[in-house]
């Protein structure tokens, strides 16, 4: 693969029809270090109707990161979690062997959505581990240079982000004014792959925009984060960056898992209500799609 690939996203809908832009995984590009699904949602108008409903649905065999750029959202889970997450914090829920999960716009919101939910796929040795949920509202936040960096997962020029991961991660938000020129300085044995929030920019010399992901192969200490010469405001960025992760997986609907039965087993336990439920959702929870046969997806 070239040093730079841009990538583009498909559309998806979640819950209750909300569209997002789907940049992991591609067929191109299935993880980014342990990070396996990555989507953008917004900036979407929530002023009117229920906004985001995401009913309950089932996780096995990885944590999800929930990360707001604007707005709020209510999280509810089978742990008896109930946490609004609103930008600049973190709600991580480690699913382990399973748990189930709601979010939802809350009452009393802001008028704007806009967002990102990503995974982190579990290595093998910890994927059946009891499931957990941490909201951090406090993280690192640095100035290098002109650059404001936000520490959400991992490591950066001496702060560590308090979020507990079980591979070598970095998960950043990264807001550049206007004519700035700014290189992020990087892991040379991680990989990287960079969204622009909420307008276009570019990535090591390669244009992206909202709907575009920029892949950057291990083997750089900096990646050069430019807004473009148009924009009269900062332009906000979220790098995904790991060490190559070469457990095999294989992913459908809500689960990661290492073979096909496991993902049969998953579904069958949901279907029959073996998960603990989720107190206090408005609705009812998602029925589980028809499966097909599953598809293994290597690196």
């Amino acid at each position: 693969m070239e040093r730079v690939v841009v990538l583009e996203a498909r559309k998806a809908s979640i819950g209750d029809g909300t569209e997002v832009r789907r940049l992991l995984p591609q067929r191109a590009l299935r993880t980014a270090g342990a990070w396996c699904f990555l989507d953008h949602y917004g900036p979407d108008d929530v002023s009117r109707g229920a906004g985001m409903q995401v009913p309950p649905h089932p996780h096995i065999g990885l944590q999800t990161v929930s990360w707001l750029f604007d707005g709020h959202v209510l999280h509810r889970d089978s742990l008896g979690s109930q946490q609004l997450i609103r930008p600049g914090e973190l709600n991580l829920m480690t699913s382990g062997r399973g748990v189930a999960h709601s979010e939802e716009s809350p009452r009393g919101r802001p008028a704007t959505l806009h967002g990102l939910q990503l995974w982190i796929a579990l290595p093998d040795a910890e994927r059946f581990t009891e499931p957990g949920f941490a909201h951090h509202a406090s993280l690192p936040v640095l100035h290098d240079g002109d650059a404001t960096v936000t520490v959400v997962v991992g490591e950066y020029l001496g702060e560590r982000s308090p979020a507990v991961v079980y591979s070598p991660l970095a998960g950043f938000e990264v807001a550049v004014p206007e004519g700035a020129r700014f290189t992020l300085t990087t892991r040379p044995d991680f990989e990287y792959a960079v969204v622009a929030a909420d307008g276009p920019a570019t990535v090591a010399g390669a244009h992206i925009e909202p709907g575009r992901l920029a892949y950057l192969a291990p083997g750089l200490f900096g990646v050069p984060l430019t807004p473009d010469e148009s924009r009269r405001d900062p332009a906000r960025f979220f790098v995904l960056g790991g060490k190559p992760f070469t457990e095999q997986l294989v992913m459908w609907w809500n689960f990661v898992a290492r073979t096909s039965g496991e993902i049969t087993q998953a579904r069958d336990d949901w279907q029959a209500g073996r998960f603990a439920p989720v107190r206090g959702y408005p609705g009812d929870p998602l029925p589980a799609p028809e499966l097909p046969v599953a598809r293994l997806l290597p690196r």
